[in-house]
């Protein structure tokens, strides 16, 4: 599965009211559900929490990848959002982020794929102009793009 099958606009956000880490996954929860890949928000964010109490999601340099592995995901889906300033999230090098891709998991798709879809997002910010459109860009078309690109050097 390509990234730019699951990343559209109608799941991205790019001026979240979030000002903590709790609240951001609630918007992004709440994009998920308006765009019918969960079926429960609370079944679904139950599942995010007990996978945030595994380890850090934190990636560094601005951005987190929380994600759940749910019986409450109808397909697979990832929606990205933006805050409007820094947030506390626990981090790798310790500093606040601002954008948050969180990865709604079908328990089906658990094994291989989700790991695969992590490998290609955690490859794709290794780059540079994927970070920056991630962190700046006002378009949610340039960073759809800026990920797609990168999927295809890959």
């Amino acid at each position: 599965m390509k990234l730019a099958e699951l990343l559209h606009k109608d799941v991205i956000k790019l001026d979240l009211s979030a000002t903590s880490k709790e609240d951001a996954i609630k918007e992004l929860i709440e994009l998920l559900d308006e765009n019918g890949a969960i079926e429960s928000k609370e079944g679904f964010e139950k599942d995010v929490y007990e996978r945030e109490a595994q380890g850090m999601t934190g990636i560094g340099g601005g951005v987190a990848i929380p994600h759940g592995k749910s019986d409450a995901v109808r397909h697979t889906a990832i929606a990205i959002g933006r805050t409007k300033q820094p947030i506390g999230w626990e981090t790798l090098d310790g500093k606040p982020v601002q954008a948050i891709i969180l990865f709604a998991v079908r328990k089906e798709d658990a094994g291989d794929l989700h790991l695969k879809l992590l490998a290609k997002v955690a490859g794709a910010l290794a780059r540079d102009e994927v970070c920056a459109a991630l962190l700046e860009s006002n378009s949610k078309d340039d960073i759809i793009q800026a990920f797609d690109e990168q999927e295809g050097e890959s």
